[in-house]
């Protein structure tokens, strides 16, 4: 997540509990629902998805900050039908399995995949690959008529390609997995997108 994502993320949350002292489901999607219903579509989720998922980030994210502010800094997460994806760095193991924790009390998910890394590694030049890594990636996956990037998320953390989306068959899901391995200094990807015609989607 961008420095840009991080403030509107912090404000969205400080927002809601400061007029709600909490989150409750119709905050969430009346903070992220008009911007959400826009982009749901074009997307292969429905709208009514593309709200309920942002409802649910953005309860996780007031569960991170109500629990930690160190919490919410380090741990980013994404949200996709339901599936919430969490990535990040933090320094103890503990800190890893509290998000993962919070995460499955938010009404509405269905699954978490625990992305977090435990390690005191990082700074700056980490951050700067990163965004770089990531942004290279928006930017093939763009330039490639057939790929539909609008369904993919893409987070990289020390070097790590995490996505989740909906991929329109399999064949678009190896290019984007190929995009991100054939850029410099990826390490490996990670992927839990999952194909528009799985039957877990409707589960």
């Amino acid at each position: 997540m961008n420095i840009e994502a991080r403030q509107i993320r912090a404000l969205t949350i400080a927002a809601a509990l400061l007029a709600l002292g909490g989150v409750s489901g119709c905050a969430g999607a009346l903070i992220g629902g008009g911007a959400a219903a826009g982009i749901g579509v074009a997307q292969e989720r429905s709208i009514g998805d593309a709200i309920d998922d942002t409802t649910i980030a953005t309860k996780i994210s007031a569960k991170l900050f109500d629990d930690s502010l160190r919490l919410f800094r380090d741990v980013d997460l994404e949200v996709v039908e339901g599936r919430v994806l969490l990535t990040g760095k933090v320094e103890k193991p503990e800190a890893r399995l509290r998000a993962e924790e919070l995460a499955w009390k938010t009404n509405g998910v269905k699954e978490v995949a625990n992305a977090i890394q435990v390690t005191s590694e990082g700074g700056l030049g980490s951050y700067a690959s990163d965004v770089r890594i990531s942004n290279e990636l928006r930017a093939k996956m763009v330039g490639d008529a057939d790929i539909l990037g609008i369904n993919y998320s893409i987070e990289t953390v020390s070097q790590v390609v995490y996505l989740i989306g909906i991929a329109q068959s399999q064949e678009e899901l190896d290019r984007v997995i190929d995009h991100a391995r054939s850029i410099d200094g990826v390490k490996k990807v990670e992927s839990y997108v999952r194909l528009k015609d799985d039957p877990r989607r409707n589960s």
